[in-house]
């Protein structure tokens, strides 16, 4: 496993506090209860009634949609996977087992990662495509993942996790994150060793069909930079499975050096940039995506805005909040039973604690809803569900000290949930990578005041390209923006 790079800040305490939201000792989920992920684009080879992968009987099969499903499907495009499954053949014939059918997916989810399953799947990312700048770098990063197969590092991870992909371990980090926290010391230093041993049998493989060995360190080295420049952000997860960075890059030039001078292999950064051209940067709109406080969802037509100092996760099973004060909250959809009307469905007993004298009805902005209170031994609920054209909307929102003036903040955040306006959806456009040849007279300054964001314009067009304030610009060279 490549490495990750960051999602939301906070992520790790997001996921325990959301945990209280329905999942913890004080709020229990019964068999009657249907909780259905929160519905978002459906990857292009399922059918769009179908919102979560279903998962085949064969273990393999299993693991597969389960990354489908946690990473937002596979992005489709077709030049772009003809150029990388024609990468994946040549680097396959040069590895330490050409026998076995590699096969690499793009997913489509906006974080820097890279992995495979035991059978020779390999999946990047387009956050992770979109780091890249030339051919060598993208091909270290397959040339890793094939090297993880080659030796069994997934097999044997699988064992020691009782778990056939560590991947597995992102989906429960969702679910259970205790379970990733018990685990993580131990995991740790193994992880370590098998990173380094994929570098070193990565780099070879690269040199032997004919890249510039250098690619590798030039990638990790982007990928520090990432983590430096978002380094609030930065998941634990990436920190505990990973040797230090620098310690990776040195070792990576050093095993490098033995194939030849940097740049002595092929670096093709023209081709490269042509074949990522166009593609989608960041959350895909059509995912649903969070822009500060506010949830947008315009596929679906509906956004709602968080309180004040919360930070939003969007992950395939909910919306997840939190503002490190002990508060917290939770945007997902439930099925319930033909004819029950919402105040019924919130005193069913699904999540326990419920004061069914609390429960009411009322409308929010045209919508039918019920609310309810419910305690438990540290949490106190404040709970929503919203009718919203065929869907239901649960949305729960948790405080260790339910006070009176948190519980207003809870019922603004309701009736925040509203349709999106014309205008808005019509607004509503992807930011995506676009890859434009400099001028004469450009500096990194004007390209950087390209990039689509108000905030560090210059930092991020740096880190995407590879770039520090020194690098020389050239008529004719070709960089990476991204734009709306």
């Amino acid at each position: 496993m490549l490495g990750g790079a960051a999602r939301q800040p906070n992520w790790r305490r997001a996921c325990a506090l959301a945990l209280a939201l329905g999942l913890s000792s004080c709020a229990t989920v019964g068999d009657n209860d249907q909780a259905g992920d929160l519905p978002r684009a459906t990857p292009a080879a399922l059918p769009a009634e179908a919102p979560r992968v279903i998962a085949p009987p064969n273990a393999e099969d299993r693991e597969s949609a389960r990354v489908l499903a946690s990473y937002g499907g596979a992005y489709r495009n077709a030049a772009l996977e003809r150029y990388l499954d024609d990468l994946v053949q040549r680097l396959a014939a040069q590895s330490d087992r050409p026998d076995i059918p590699y096969k690499l997916t793009v997913l489509n989810a906006s974080s820097i990662n890279a992995f495979a399953l035991p059978s020779g799947r390999l999946y990047v990312t387009r956050g992770l495509l979109a780091l890249a700048n030339d051919d060598a770098e993208i091909a270290a990063v397959i040339a890793h993942e094939m090297a993880h197969v080659s030796a069994r590092h997934a097999a044997a991870r699988a064992d020691r996790e009782r778990q056939s992909l560590v991947v597995s371990k992102v989906a429960s980090m969702v679910h259970n994150p205790g379970l990733v926290s018990s685990s993580q010391n131990s995991l740790a230093s193994f992880s370590r060793q098998q990173e380094l041993n994929a570098d070193e049998i990565g780099i070879r493989t690269i040199a032997k069909a004919g890249f510039d060995p250098y690619g590798a360190a030039r990638f990790l080295t982007s990928m520090r930079r990432q983590v430096e420049a978002r380094s609030r952000q930065a998941t634990p997860d990436f920190l505990s499975t990973h040797p230090s960075t620098p310690e990776r890059i040195a070792k990576a030039n050093t095993e490098a050096a033995q194939y030849g001078a940097p740049g002595s292999g092929e670096h093709d950064k023209f081709r490269y940039l042509s074949v990522i051209d166009g593609i989608t940067y960041g959350e895909d709109p059509a995912q649903g995506y969070v822009q500060g406080r506010i949830f947008w969802q315009p596929r679906l037509a509906f956004t709602f805005t968080a309180p004040p100092n919360f930070t939003l996760d969007n992950t395939p099973q909910a919306i997840l909040g939190v503002d490190g004060n002990g508060r917290a909250l939770r945007l997902d959809t439930v099925k319930t039973k033909d004819g029950q009307s919402l105040s019924d469905y919130l005193a069913s007993g699904w999540i326990s604690g419920v004061d069914t004298s609390s429960v009411s009805t009322l409308r929010i902005n045209g919508n039918e809803a019920a609310t309810a209170l419910a305690r438990g031994t540290d949490w106190s609920f404040r709970l929503y569900a919203i009718r919203f054209g065929s869907d239901v909307y649960r949305l729960i929102l948790a405080a260790r000290d339910l006070n009176p003036a948190t519980d207003a903040l809870f019922q603004e955040t309701a009736n925040s949930f509203r349709r999106m306006t014309p205008d808005e959806l019509r607004n509503v456009r992807p930011e995506h990578i676009d890859i434009i040849t400099v001028r004469s007279g450009d500096t990194l300054q004007s390209l950087a005041a390209r990039m689509a964001g108000p905030q560090d314009q210059l930092e991020r067009f740096l880190v995407l390209n590879g770039f520090d304030e020194t690098s020389p610009l050239r008529p004719g060279d070709r960089v990476k923006v991204v734009t709306q």
